[in-house]
């Protein structure tokens, strides 16, 4: 199974360097609801580690101080390196531009026909039989309603439309304009000896922007091992009839 991961990043917007505590000059480059989550976050990893006053706590105690940090001060290094600005105070070009978020792309062999993996795939409905962070999709000819599981025991929730969709080949898929995450996708099925090379493709702008992705990743649900476990899972399905055990590695 071949397997990666990439970042995509927007392009720089600059904006008026504002005054922060001790006299040190940095952009805003933070949105107001990541600032929020950041300060929240930060504060409660902090107080926990401070609390257990050992080595691991005192590093998850580390952790939190830079995320309230980045909340106090509107101000992410590693934003600035990669061009990111979400801060949307004083600009309407200020929010992630659409070639922004996480791309994930993972592919894996299946012993069975193309045909029949497009059918499997194509029954919307049926995906959280594969995908265990879904927990329903409600299919309506072209468009469908999506409910996923989300960090801390919360759900979001979008809708999408099917954009190509050719049998046996592809399925492509957008969210809607409105939904609680920005998300486009699709699924290509390669024949060869044997079965077919099944790759998935999946580009998200997370609640939160890129600190959601990476506060799920801090939580144990990393977006990149659960595709690929969903992948794992697709294979079991397609193969023997039943996804028979746990597809985590």
């Amino acid at each position: 199974m071949v397997a990666s991961t990439q970042v995509l990043s927007s392009s720089q917007t600059r904006r008026p360097q504002r005054a922060q505590p001790g006299g040190a000059q940095h952009d805003i480059n933070v949105g107001e609801t990541e600032r929020i989550i950041s300060a929240l976050s930060g504060g409660a990893l902090t107080f926990i580690g401070l609390k257990h006053g050992s080595l691991p706590g005192l590093a998850l105690a580390a952790i939190g101080g830079s995320l309230l940090y980045r909340g106090l001060t509107g101000h992410c290094s590693m934003y600035q390196a990669l061009g990111i600005n979400t801060d949307e105070s004083h600009s309407p070009y200020a929010s992630i531009p659409a070639g922004s978020g996480v791309k994930l792309t993972k592919s894996i062999f299946v012993h069975r026909p193309a045909e029949d993996l497009y059918e499997i795939w194509r029954d919307l409905e049926g995906l959280p039989r594969f995908m265990r962070h879904l927990e329903s999709v409600r299919s309506e000819g072209r468009t469908s309603h999506w409910t996923a599981k989300a960090p801390a025991g919360m759900t979001v929730e979008w809708d999408a439309e099917i954009i190509n969709g050719e049998r046996g080949r592809l399925l492509a898929w957008r969210s809607l304009e409105g939904s609680q995450v920005s998300t486009a996708g699709s699924v290509h099925f390669e024949e060869r000896p044997g079965g077919t090379e099944v790759q998935v493709t999946l580009k998200y702008d997370p609640p939160g922007g890129k600190l959601g992705s990476w506060l799920a990743w801090l939580f144990g649900q990393d977006p990149a091992r659960q595709i690929a476990d969903d992948l794992r899972s697709f294979k079991q399905l397609a193969e023997s009839g039943a996804v028979t055990s746990s597809t985590s590695a």
